[in-house]
């Protein structure tokens, strides 16, 4: 739920360019337009076509929560990138041209978006627009999509519930049009007690792979915890600290919060190994260290009173995330998030004073100097990216055709491993 890559344009290329001729698919890597001007309220220097909302809802959520007052400009530029049917593409350059039906909605952004405009208060109308589009765009299965009219999966309907729940609504009583609740579109992404091999169990997956089979996916666990739970990204630190436990089996009723300890289970055995999550990068055949990821199970853990399970997870962050998260304001906000679940100063955090860090990539805030964090009385992935990055997994999305949405499942951290 924090570090986002290129998601827009894989999802863009999966819906647009399925079916492709081979002749197209044989056809050199499109070249990558102009980079934008960066607006000045905006965070990060980095091209925000495929992260500007989202890597802006995750420095303002952080600011925010240690107390840091944003300059007006950059809440007004998140504000303004809304359309009037309130939802929100990934980065609209002109938002003051209306949006249509070319606009590349995005729900994660939009439910980033929704989550930091009520933490920052005084946007209840523009909270409330965007709920009820996330409600719009909701599938028949429950679910929704990172792109609205496209198959459910685990990640954007994950992100969507923490939206709702955080913006005073009850997941539970947001239904489809088929009848299906959040919850029950959620829970159908969990590997239950029939799942093998035996240590997926608790997993969420992103969805089926082209066998059928639901692979387990960290990111989309991380994401389905938070969800299970009721919460957003601003995890409040808590006193309560007990191991995490694998899925209880047999299960019983279909139960969100239990869903979510059995995926806390899942998470807290897979970082056991190397004391971090790992993954498989475009055009790598070997699995190397996913800190976004990682970032992602700490808050999870947190949020679901097992801080202990994550302290080595911790540990390892602050030793080694400083150069990913140099210069990302997604990055240094998720960091921000995930010592202020566990009650770490994130201005001492392995040697960085991560406020400070954040702070210099956006407009300076109104107060420069952190107070006292503030606990979210509401709770709930950037990527800073290069071009050539995006235009090779667009290529790859051309590609894959159908089987682009494997390739979308570690959407928002990959571009920084």
């Amino acid at each position: 739920m924090n570090v986002r890559r290129s998601a827009a344009a894989l999802a863009a290329s999966a819906v647009l360019c399925v079916g492709a001729a081979p002749a197209a698919l044989a056809a050199p890597s499109p070249s990558a337009p102009p980079a934008p001007v960066i607006p000045s309220g905006l965070y990060g220097k980095k091209d925000p076509t495929y992260d500007g909302v989202w890597r802006q809802s995750f420095a303002l959520l952080a600011q925010q929560t240690v107390g840091v007052k944003p300059a007006e400009e950059a809440v007004d530029w998140l504000a303004g990138q809304q359309c009037a049917n309130g939802g929100f593409a990934s980065f609209r350059a002109d938002a003051a041209a209306a949006c249509d039906d070319k606009t590349m909605f995005d729900t994660n952004a939009t439910a980033v978006a929704v989550q930091a405009l009520k933490a920052l208060g005084g946007r209840d109308a523009a909270v409330k627009k965007g709920v009820d589009w996330l409600k719009s765009v909701q599938n028949e299965d429950g679910g929704w999509a990172f792109v609205p009219g496209t198959p459910s999966e685990g990640n954007s309907t994950s992100i969507v519930i923490s939206a709702l729940a955080v913006a005073g609504e009850k997941p539970a009583e947001v239904k489809s049009k088929a009848g299906k609740s959040a919850y029950e579109g959620l829970l159908a992404f969990q590997l239950g007690c029939a799942a093998e091999p035996a240590a997926d169990r608790g997993a969420f997956g992103y969805q089926p792979g082209p066998d059928g089979k639901l692979p387990a996916n960290a990111d989309a666990t991380a994401a389905a915890v938070l969800a299970g739970l009721g919460r957003g990204a601003v995890v409040p630190p808590s006193a309560t600290d007990t191991p995490a436990a694998a899925l209880a089996c047999p299960a019983g009723a279909a139960d969100p919060a239990a869903a979510a300890q059995g995926a806390a289970g899942y998470l807290a055995e897979a970082l056991k190994k190397d004391g971090h999550l790992t993954a498989v990068t475009p055009g790598a055949d070997q699995p190397t260290a996913d800190t976004g990821n990682t970032a992602d199970a700490v808050i999870a853990l947190a949020a679901a009173g097992h801080k202990q399970s994550a302290a080595a997870a911790l540990e390892w962050l602050k030793s080694n995330s400083a150069e990913w998260a140099k210069g990302s304001p997604a990055a240094l906000g998720t960091l921000v998030l995930a010592a202020h679940a566990t009650g770490t100063d994130p201005k001492s955090f392995g040697g960085t004073d991560l406020v400070t860090a954040l702070n210099a990539t956006g407009p300076a805030p109104q107060t420069s100097e952190a107070a006292e964090p503030k606990t979210n009385t509401s709770d709930s992935k950037d990527d800073s990216e290069d071009d050539s990055n995006v235009w090779w997994i667009v290529g790859a999305g051309l590609a894959a055709g159908m089987g682009i949405g494997v390739l979308l499942s570690g959407r928002r951290k990959k571009n920084q491993l």
